[in-house]
């Protein structure tokens, strides 16, 4: 029997992160990455995900993230693979998701000689990353992974990213390293626990993120604490995940629109923020303030990002005896009669249709908008929202959330004009057999950016209006789905969408739904 070669650089870096459980890599690699597809192929321990551009790969991992509680690895080539991915690398950072990115770069030799893919791949790495390293030597590539991936597991979730010389993965000295133990999460400060619980009563609000909105124990123990001191309880306009539905708490969010986010806040006097920030507006506008929350209310950050906030919860719970709160039975949305799109239709035909332990991803931005509240007596499901702006992150995101819950149907809500920035996904989802319903709300314009411009204080005439209009010509994105292998269906009737729905939600696969608005 013939010795066995030993590792190269790549083939050590797989295994090491294999043992250390990552068991899912998105890749769109190139010629620098050749080695690492080769490794992937004959140690068969990751399931590999190929995505056709690097924003349905980084969008994929955040949403496998959200629902796996661990982190995937990304395989992207050369800083404009990785500037690509940036935009989905944006939200996923924003939404403290853990994920380690693996970027091939030129043979160490190679790079003096300004090939044209030659960049500043450390400086775009930066931008996207809480932590970036080059990797120096094939006996230490795969120490570099894993000291990478201890980061991005850490408490919160953090963006690693790691360089990857192509000279480095191809040579042989390849040294595999054990897993190390992540970050754990900053002590709570005691005298803030007992300023929060001074705090607490009419005219405070408590605004949690983060683990907190993860877990429906603490949600129910929030509502608890609310009921027995009259405080009131809201969450970020912005949240990588909540779970939601009947017997779970239903806690309101900070308006997106300005005016109405200022308006509900106005009251408040004491804030006691848990893995949250003081609310800020999306943008400046002329005569309106950036924060949020009135000028004289105080703000007591309980528990900050790289804190427990679920510990957090227990700890004002616990100072005041307070107990679960009881949750009140939300009525069932039933489905509506036959009748055009309007949005209380279009709401109540999607909620109506929901199943148990469905994901809803939510990049609807202007339409749909009563799901959200009509869902609260639903059956308990995840939502999962746009967090850092970047739009486009709906069909990448429902992408990775099916692999990680694959016995789970995915609902994506999704508008028209951001869908266009990552329709390949539907590609990567007919490809992996994924239970994904696409619902496009097709009004066939850039609406947010329409009330934006208002917001702004214009008078747009017609060369500002056809620049967010998306007409001339219109988009057929069943069309489109069909191209990619993916089934479709159009409506314009609020009773045909839920049957559809409801008929697609219940069989395997991928299916998209163009609704005219």
């Amino acid at each position: 029997m013939k010795d066995q070669p030993p590792m190269n650089g790549a083939e050590s870096l797989v295994r090491s992160l294999s043992n250390a459980g990552v068991d899912v890599c998105f890749a769109n690699p190139g010629t620098s990455e050749m080695q690492f597809v080769d490794a992937l192929d004959r140690t068969r321990l990751m399931r590999c995900v190929l995505g056709l551009f690097e924003g349905v790969v980084s969008g994929a991992a955040d949403g496998y993230a959200r629902m796996a509680g661990k982190p995937a690895v990304t395989l992207l080539h050369l800083a404009p693979g990785m500037a690509n991915a940036g935009a989905n690398l944006h939200n996923a950072k924003k939404a403290r998701s853990p994920m380690l990115n693996l970027v091939g770069n030129h043979a160490l030799r190679h790079l003096r000689y300004d090939a044209p893919l030659t960049a500043d791949l450390a400086g775009t790495a930066a931008v996207f990353s809480d932590w970036v390293r080059t990797a120096q030597s094939v006996e230490t590539i795969a120490k570099d992974a894993i000291e990478g991936l201890a980061v991005a597991k850490g408490h919160p979730g953090r963006i690693a990213t790691l360089i990857a010389p192509a000279d480095i993965g191809w040579e042989p000295g390849g040294v595999m390293v054990e897993p190390m133990e992540p970050s754990g999460p900053r002590a709570l400060d005691k005298d803030m626990v007992k300023h929060a619980v001074a705090a607490l009563g009419p005219g405070c609000v408590i605004i949690c993120g983060g683990t907190v909105l993860e877990d429906p124990a603490s949600t129910r123990l929030l509502e608890g604490i609310a009921a027995q001191t009259g405080a009131e309880l809201m969450a970020p306009t912005s949240n990588r995940r909540i779970e939601r539905g009947a017997g779970r708490a239903a806690i309101p969010r900070v308006p997106y629109p300005i005016n109405m986010a200022i308006e509900r806040l106005s009251k408040f006097r004491r804030a006691i923020l848990i893995e949250a920030q003081a609310p800020v507006a999306f943008f400046a506008y002329p005569d309106r303030p950036s924060l949020l929350l009135p000028e004289a209310c105080e703000v007591i950050q309980l528990s900050d990002f790289d804190q427990d906030g679920r510990a957090a919860v227990q700890a004002l719970a616990d100072s005041i005896d307070a107990k679960p709160g009881q949750m009140a039975d939300r009525p069932r949305i039933t489905a509506p009669s036959a009748g055009p799109l309007t949005d209380h239709a279009l709401s109540a035909a999607i909620v109506s249709a929901l199943p148990e332990g469905a994901i809803i991803i939510d990049e609807s931005l202007t339409s749909a908008t009563e799901v959200e509240s009509m869902s609260a007596g639903a059956p308990p499901h995840s939502w999962l929202s746009l967090t850092g702006g970047a739009i486009g992150i709906g069909p990448p995101l429902a992408t990775g959330a099916a692999i990680a819950a694959a016995d789970r149907p995915v609902v994506t809500l999704q508008a028209d004009g951001s869908a266009m920035y990552t329709i390949q996904a539907l590609w990567t989802q007919a490809r992996e057999q994924l239970n994904i319903t696409t619902i496009i709300f097709a009004n066939k314009s850039y609406d947010l950016l329409k009330r934006e411009l208002y917001n702004v204080g214009t008078n747009p005439g017609p060369d500002a209006l056809n620049m967010l209009d998306l007409r001339r010509p219109e988009l057929d994105f069943c069309a489109l789905a069909k191209g990619m292998g993916v089934p479709s269906a159009r409506v314009e009737c609020a009773a045909e969408l839920h049957r559809v729905l409801s008929a697609a939600i219940n069989e395997p696969g991928p299916f998209l739904i163009e609704a005219i608005l």
